[in-house]
C-alpha cells in the first residue's frame, strides 16, 4: 500500500504484506515502466520468498477494468495484517522531488476526466445558442443549431477508442482493417480476447508490439544527452530519472526506489558533478542557456549614414534657399500688380510652412527585424516550468466590425474570418470576433456557413503551408501552387477543398434569397394563423379590428431573429435591436486534437494536423433610440468590454471586415516588438495597409506608398506611427487608459532635456484627469492614495462602468501582457516564465450573459469610454485621437513592416469613391484642429518632433484653400498679361532652378531609403493636387460648420469592392463616373487654365509688342496645374475617353462667366462707364 502524506510528495510509506498460503502476492506499485513487477528486483526485500508469478496469472492481486493492476485497498489489507502479522515489510523511500516528478492518482484521473466532459458538453450547449438583452429586456439563451459544430473534436477526429464503453485515445493502429483501439483494450483483447481484433474478428499480426512500446517509453524515459545549441527543437517528453534496463528487460525498482545519486535529465533539478554524457557528445558543464534566451527578439537598424546624411543637408539647403527667396520676393514687389504678387507671395509663404511641417518628422527613419526563431524557442520550448512545451505566448483577440452587408459583402467577411481562424498562433491562445453593428441575419448566417467551412479549410492550411489563408485570394492567384510542394496528396486534396469552397461561395451568395423566401413563407403563415384567430373571434361574438402582422426576419429554426428586420419595425430595426452574442465556435481544448483519414465525411486526411479551431464570436451591441452609437468608435469599445470577459487576451488585433491575414506570422512577428525588451513600454504594434485590386497604373494613388513607406517609417524613429484604423495590435492596458510602465518628459528648447519617469510606482499626488496608472502589484493608481497606501478604487466604477466581471478581468491582462523574468528581472513589473501555459477557463453561459450587459445602449452612460477610455468618440477619424492619446500619456508604438505583407485589403478605386474617402479623412483632422486634441496642447511626455507630425495633421487640409488661389494664378496671369514677378530676371531663375533642384534630390534620397517607385511619388504627388482642389476645400467647410454653427456632419459607409466573377472586368469601377460636387473646383481650374492659355498665346501672338516672357512663365505654371489634374481628367472620361455631357456644360458656362469677368475688369477701348455692364 503506498501511502502519500499529506502535504508533499515526500517521503512516501510503502507496506508490502506477503500472503501464508499462496505464495509471493505481487503488488501493483506504480512506475515509469508499465506492468512490472517489484518482486523481481534481485536487491528486493521480497527477492527470497520464492519464484514470481506471472503477470497474466490469477491470484488475489486486482486488476482493473482497462487491465490496470491497483494495488489493494485498506480494508483488505487491514485483514490481510491481522492474519499475518508477522509478514509485513514496511519501509519509507525518500523520492527527491523534481519538475517534472508529480504523484497522480486514479481519483485525479477520473476527476480531469468528469471536467472535461463537463467542459465539453458546456462547449456544445454555447455553440448552439444565441444570447440576446438589453434596455428594459431580460437577458435570455435561445437554443439554435446553426454553430455547425456538431461534436466534439475530439470524437469526430476518429482519435477515440471504438469499443463501446472507452473514451480513451488511440495511440497507435494495431490492425491492418483500421480499427482504432487504446492501449488498454488492446491488452485486454490479447490476455482475454484470443488476440483477435474485435473488427475485423482476425487474429493480431503481431502482439509483441507491447513490448516494443514499453521499450519506446523506456527510452523515453531514459535521460537524454542534450541536444547541440544549434538545435532549437527539444525532446518533448522530459525524464523523470535515468532508467536502467537489465538483460531480460525488466525495471531495477531498487535502483530506482534506493539511488541517491540519480543522474537526472536536461529540465530537471540536478546537474552530474562530472558533466553529463560521453565523449564529444556531452556537456562537461551545464550549458549557458541564459546566453541564449537574452538574445533579442528585434533589431533596430538605422538609415545608412550615407543616404541620411546627405539627406539632412539637402533639407537644410533647401530651408536656406526657401527663406532667402522668399526673403526675395517680400522686398521686390510687382508694383504694376500689387494684387497678383500679394496672394502669390503668401501661398508661398504658407506652402513653405507646410513644407517643413511635412519634412521635420522624417529625419530619423528606422527599419526593424524580428527573429521569429528566437521567439518560439522562448515561449514554446519545454523547460523547468513548462516541460510539456505548451505554448507560453499571451492571448490575441481579433476584432473585425462590419456594418451593412449589401456595401460590406458577406463573402469578402467570410474570407478574412477563415485567414484568421488559419493563422500560425497557437490556437487556444485565439479569439475572433465579429462586430456586426448593423445587426444582419445574413452576416449572422453567413458567419455560421463559414464557421462549418473553416473545419476543411484551416486543417487543409496547416497541413500544407498555404499561403496567404484566404481562399478567395489563394485560389484565385495566377502562379504556380506547386512551388515548393512535396506531400503526394496535395493535388488530390486541394482539388477538393477547391470544389467545396466553390459549393461555400454558392451558399453564402444564396442566402438573402433564402433568407427572404424563408420569412416570406413564415409572414404567410402568421397572417393565415392571424386571420382564423379573428374569424373564430366574430363568430364568437367578439369582433375585434384587422390583426396586423409585423414583417419579421427568420432564422432557421423558426424564430424570430432578434437583430434588424428587412421591414424595420420597432425594436427590431437597424437604429433599435437588442444585444446579440453567439459562439459560432466554443474555446478549444489545450491539448492538440488530431483528425482522421479521408473519408465520405472528411475530404482531406487529417492524422498529422491539430484540427482544433479558435473560438469565433459573433456580436452585435444593443442600439436603441435617443441613445448615441458613437459609429464604429462605439463598436469597438463594446468589443473589448466582451472580449474583456469572454476571452481576456491582453492584446488585441483590430481589423477591417476586407482586411485579410496575407502573412500567416503577422501575429508571432507583431509579438515579438511586444515580447521583447523594452516592449512594455508598446502600446500598439501598427503594420503598413498594403491593398489588393488596384490598377496597375495605381491612378488615384490607392497605394498612399509614400505615407504608409515614407512618412510612418520615419516616425518609427521618433515615438512611433499614428494608428490608421486597421492591422494594428495593441496592448489592452493601453486601450484602458492606463500609462506605461515608464516615461520620458522632454523639457528646455524643442525638448532637448529629458527627465524620466518611472509611472508605476506609488505616488501620494493627485494625477492629472487624462492619466491612469497600474501599480506593479497589479492594482489600479487613480487619483490619490489614502493613508495605509491602498490604491484608492472608488472611481473604478465611473471609468470602466458597473461590470464586477470586467473590472476583475484587468489585473489579469496585466500580468498576461508583462514581459518574462528573464528580461525584467525579479521584482521588477514581470511574470515568470511557464505562468500563461496553462488551461484558459472554460466559458459557461453566465459569463456570456454578463458579456451581454456591457454591450447594452446605457452602459457607458456616466463612464469615461470614449472620453479617456478606449476608442475615443468625437471625431470620424478615430483611429488617429486614440493613437494621439496614447502617445501624449508617454506610451511608444512600433511600424512593423513585414517581407512578406502582413496584411491586405481593398481600396476604392472610383474617383468618387476615392474622394469622399479623402473628404471624411480630412474633416476628422479639421475636427481634431479644433479640438482639445490639438497638438499644440499636447504634454511634456512627447517628443517635439512626434508634436509636430500630429499638427500637421489637423493642419493639412487648411493648405487646400491656398492651393486653389496657387492654381487659379497661372490663368490669372495669362487673363491680365501680368505675373507674380516684375521680370523674369536672373535672381527669380536661380532662386527657382535651386528650390527644384533640391526639392527633386530629397525625392530621389526618400525614393532611396524607403522604396517607393518614382512612379508612386509622382502619383502621390497629383493626387495631392487632386484631393487639395476637390476634397479638402469641402473639409474646411464642414468642419468650420460643425465648430462653428453646430451642424452634424455624417458619412455614407464606403462600399467595398465584391470578388468579381470569371469574365468579368476586375477594374470595372475605375472607369464608372459618379457625379459629385467635389468634381467642381478641379474641373473649373483645369477649364479656366486651358481657356487663360488660349487667350495668352492668341494675344502674343497678335499683340505688336508681344511679351514672350511672360507668356511663357504664365504657360508653364498652367502646365504644371493641368499635369498635375491629367488624373482626374481622365477619370471623367471613362472607359471610352469620352467626354461627359455635364463636362461640355461646365465648359460653356465657365466660359461665358470668365468672358463677363474679363469685360469687366479690362473693358474695350473708348469704354470709360464702370458703374453700369453692357455686354460688347
Amino acid at each position: 500500500m503506498v501511502k502519500p502524506p499529506a502535504g508533499s510528495s515526500s517521503p512516501v510509506t510503502i507496506t508490502v504484506t506477503p500472503c501464508k498460503g499462496s505464495g509471493d502476492r505481487s503488488l501493483g506499485l506504480t512506475s515509469p515502466v508499465p506492468r512490472a513487477s517489484v518482486s523481481n528486483n534481485q536487491n528486493s526485500p521480497l527477492s527470497s520468498r520464492g519464484p514470481r508469478r506471472s503477470s497474466l496469472s490469477g491470484g488475489n492481486r486486482r486488476s482493473s477494468g482497462a487491465g490496470r493492476y491497483c494495488s489493494m485497498s485498506v480494508e483488505d489489507l487491514t485483514a490481510e495484517t491481522t492474519n499475518n502479522s508477522d509478514c509485513v515489510v514496511s519501509y519509507t523511500v525518500h523520492i527527491p522531488p523534481t519538475p517534472d516528478h508529480q504523484t497522480v492518482f486514479a481519483s485525479q484521473e477520473s476527476n480531469a476526466a468528469e471536467e472535461e466532459e463537463t467542459n465539453s458538453r458546456n462547449r456544445s450547449f454555447l455553440s448552439g445558442t444565441i444570447f440576446t438583452g438589453g434596455f428594459k429586456s431580460v437577458t435570455r439563451g435561445h437554443v439554435i443549431d446553426c454553430s455547425m459544430e456538431k461534436a466534439d473534436p475530439e470524437k469526430k477526429s476518429g482519435q477515440i477508442c471504438w469499443l463501446k464503453g472507452c473514451d480513451e485515445k488511440v495511440v497507435h493502429g494495431r490492425c491492418e482493417c483500421g480499427f482504432r483501439i487504446c492501449r488498454d483494450c488492446y491488452f485486454d483483447c490479447i490476455t482475454s480476447g484470443g488476440g483477435k481484433c474485435p473488427g475485423c474478428k482476425e487474429p493480431y499480426k503481431d502482439i509483441n508490439d507491447d513490448d516494443q512500446d514499453t521499450e519506446e517509453e523506456e527510452d523515453e524515459d531514459e535521460a537524454k544527452p542534450l541536444p547541440q545549441m544549434a538545435d532549437s527543437k527539444l525532446d518533448k517528453r522530459l525524464s523523470v530519472v535515468k532508467s536502467f534496463k537489465n538483460q531480460t528487460g525488466d525495471f531495477d525498482h531498487t535502483r530506482w526506489l534506493f539511488e541517491t545519486k540519480g543522474t537526472y535529465g536536461y529540465g530537471n533539478a540536478v546537474w552530474p558533478k562530472d558533466g553529463y554524457g560521453i565523449g564529444s557528445g556531452g556537456y562537461e558543464q551545464p550549458p549557458e542557456f541564459g546566453e541564449r534566451s537574452k538574445r533579442p527578439l528585434t533589431r533596430k537598424v538605422s538609415v545608412s549614414a550615407a543616404i541620411i546624411s546627405p539627406y539632412r543637408l539637402l533639407i537644410v539647403l533647401r530651408l536656406v534657399a526657401l527663406g532667402l527667396f522668399l526673403t526675395w520676393r517680400i522686398r521686390h514687389p510687382n508694383r504694376e500688380a500689387m494684387w497678383l504678387w500679394g496672394s502669390s507671395t503668401v501661398c508661398e509663404l504658407w506652402f513653405a510652412f507646410s513644407w517643413l511641417l511635412d519634412q521635420l518628422p522624417k529625419l530619423c527613419p528606422v527599419n526593424r527585424l524580428t527573429d521569429l526563431d528566437v521567439l518560439k524557442e522562448r515561449f514554446e520550448s519545454p523547460n523547468l516550468r513548462n516541460p510539456k512545451g505548451r505554448s507560453d505566448l499571451p492571448g490575441i483577440d481579433v476584432f473585425v466590425s462590419t456594418a451593412d452587408p449589401e456595401k460590406e459583402p458577406p463573402l469578402v467577411t467570410a474570407n478574412t474570418i477563415l485567414s484568421i481562424l488559419a493563422v500560425d498562433y497557437p490556437v487556444e491562445k485565439l479569439a475572433c470576433y465579429l462586430s456586426d453593428d448593423g445587426g444582419a441575419l445574413l452576416t449572422f448566417e453567413a458567419l455560421a456557413q463559414t464557421a462549418s467551412f473553416a473545419s476543411t479549410w484551416v486543417p487543409f492550411c496547416r497541413k500544407h503551408n498555404i499561403e496567404p489563408r484566404n481562399p478567395e485570394a489563394y485560389f484565385g492567384q495566377k502562379r504556380n501552387f506547386l512551388k515548393n510542394k512535396v506531400r503526394l496528396d496535395f493535388v488530390r486534396e486541394r482539388r477538393r477543398v477547391k470544389r467545396e469552397y466553390d459549393e461555400f461561395k454558392v451558399r453564402i451568395n444564396s442566402l438573402p434569397e433564402a433568407i427572404r423566401r424563408r420569412s416570406d413563407a413564415y409572414n404567410v403563415h402568421e397572417e393565415l394563423r392571424a386571420k382564423k384567430k379573428q374569424m373564430e373571434m366574430m363568430m364568437g361574438g367578439n369582433p375585434e379590428e384587422t390583426v396586423k402582422v409585423a414583417k419579421a426576419t427568420w432564422m432557421s429554426d423558426g424564430s424570430h431573429w432578434p437583430g434588424t428586420w428587412y421591414s424595420g419595425e420597432t425594436d427590431n430595426s437597424r437604429g433599435d435591436h437588442a444585444g446579440i452574442i453567439q459562439a459560432m465556435l466554443a474555446p478549444p481544448n489545450a491539448e492538440p486534437v488530431y483528425g482522421s483519414e479521408a473519408d465520405s465525411e472528411n475530404l482531406i486526411d487529417t492524422t498529422e494536423v491539430d484540427i482544433r479551431l479558435p473560438m469565433l464570436v459573433y456580436v452585435s451591441r444593443e442600439k436603441r433610440p435617443g441613445y448615441d452609437h458613437n459609429k464604429k468608435a462605439g463598436a469597438m469599445n463594446a468589443l473589448v468590454r466582451t472580449s474583456a470577459i469572454m476571452s481576456n487576451g491582453p492584446f488585441i488585433l483590430n481589423l477591417d471586415c476586407d482586411h485579410y491575414i496575407y502573412n500567416s506570422m503577422a501575429l508571432r512577428e507583431g509579438m515579438c516588438f511586444m515580447l521583447d525588451r523594452g516592449g512594455d513600454r508598446i502600446c500598439y504594434v501598427q503594420f503598413p495597409q498594403r491593398f489588393e485590386g488596384i490598377d496597375p497604373n495605381d491612378r488615384y494613388a490607392n497605394h498612399n506608398t509614400v505615407f504608409f513607406d515614407v512618412s510612418m517609417r520615419a516616425l518609427d524613429g521618433l515615438q512611433g506611427p499614428m494608428y490608421v484604423g486597421t492591422g494594428c495590435i495593441f496592448r489592452r492596458t493601453a486601450l484602458y487608459g492606463f500609462s506605461p510602465p515608464r516615461a520620458t518628459e522632454h523639457h528646455g528648447w524643442l525638448g532637448r532635456r529629458k527627465v524620466k519617469l518611472s509611472l508605476r510606482k506609488p505616488k501620494a499626488t493627485v494625477k492629472k484627469d487624462d492619466e491612469i496608472s497600474l501599480a506593479m502589484n497589479g492594482e489600479y493608481n487613480n487619483g490619490e492614495e489614502n493613508d495605509d497606501g491602498d490604491i484608492e478604487s472608488l472611481l473604478l466604477p465611473k471609468r470602466f462602468g458597473n461590470s464586477n466581471s470586467f473590472v476583475a478581468s484587468i489585473p489579469v491582462a496585466e500580468y498576461q501582457g508583462r514581459l518574462l523574468q528573464d528580461l525584467q528581472g525579479k521584482g521588477k513589473n514581470s511574470r515568470p516564465a511557464g505562468s500563461l501555459a496553462v488551461p484558459r477557463e472554460p466559458l459557461d453561459a453566465a459569463t456570456v450573459a454578463e458579456a451581454i450587459s456591457v454591450i447594452s445602449c446605457f452602459y457607458e452612460d456616466k463612464t469615461e469610454w470614449g472620453k479617456r477610455v478606449g476608442w475615443i468618440y468625437g471625431s470620424v477619424t478615430e483611429d488617429v485621437v486614440t493613437g494621439y492619446r496614447m502617445h501624449n500619456r508617454g506610451w511608444r508604438s512600433i511600424y512593423c513592416v513585414t517581407k512578406r505583407d502582413a496584411f491586405r485589403g481593398t481600396a476604392p478605386i472610383n474617383l468618387t469613391d476615392r474622394l469622399h474617402q479623402v473628404l471624411r479623412w480630412a474633416t476628422g483632422s479639421v475636427e481634431i484642429f479644433f479640438s482639445r486634441n490639438n497638438a499644440v496642447f499636447a504634454t511634456r511626455r512627447m517628443k517635439f518632433l512626434q508634436r509636430v507630425a500630429y499638427f500637421n495633421v489637423g493642419m493639412y487640409p487648411f493648405t487646400s484653400l491656398f492651393l486653389i488661389v496657387y492654381c487659379i494664378l497661372p490663368a490669372v496671369s495669362l487673363f491680365s498679361g501680368q505675373f507674380i514677378v516684375q521680370s523674369l530676371d536672373i535672381t527669380f531663375l536661380i532662386f527657382l532652378l535651386s528650390i527644384t533642384l533640391t526639392l527633386c534630390m530629397l525625392s530621389l534620397l526618400e525614393i532611396k531609403w524607403s522604396g517607393v517607385t518614382l512612379h508612386e511619388w509622382w502619383r502621390n504627388e497629383q493626387f495631392w493636387v487632386i484631393g487639395g482642389t476637390s476634397a479638402h476645400p469641402a473639409a474646411v467647410l464642414q468642419g468650420l460648420l460643425k465648430v462653428i454653427a453646430g451642424v452634424d456632419i455624417s458619412f455614407t459607409l464606403t462600399s467595398k469592392s465584391s470578388t468579381p466573377e470569371d469574365g468579368d472586368d476586375e477594374f470595372a469601377d475605375l472607369y464608372l463616373v459618379k457625379w459629385s460636387f467635389l468634381m467642381v473646383p478641379p474641373l473649373t481650374i483645369m477649364m479656366v487654365n486651358m481657356i487663360a492659355i488660349a487667350v495668352g498665346v492668341a494675344r502674343t501672338l497678335y499683340s505688336p509688342f508681344p511679351q514672350w516672357s511672360k507668356l511663357v512663365g504664365g504657360v508653364f505654371f498652367s502646365f504644371w496645374v493641368l499635369c498635375h489634374l491629367y488624373p482626374f481628367a481622365k477619370g471623367l472620361m471613362g472607359r471610352r475617353g469620352r467626354v461627359p455631357t455635364i463636362v461640355f456644360v461646365w465648359s460653356g458656362l465657365l466660359s461665358i462667366i470668365v468672358s463677363m469677368l474679363w469685360v469687366y475688369i479690362n473693358p474695350p477701348a473708348g469704354r470709360q462707364d464702370f458703374s453700369q455692364f453692357q455686354f460688347p
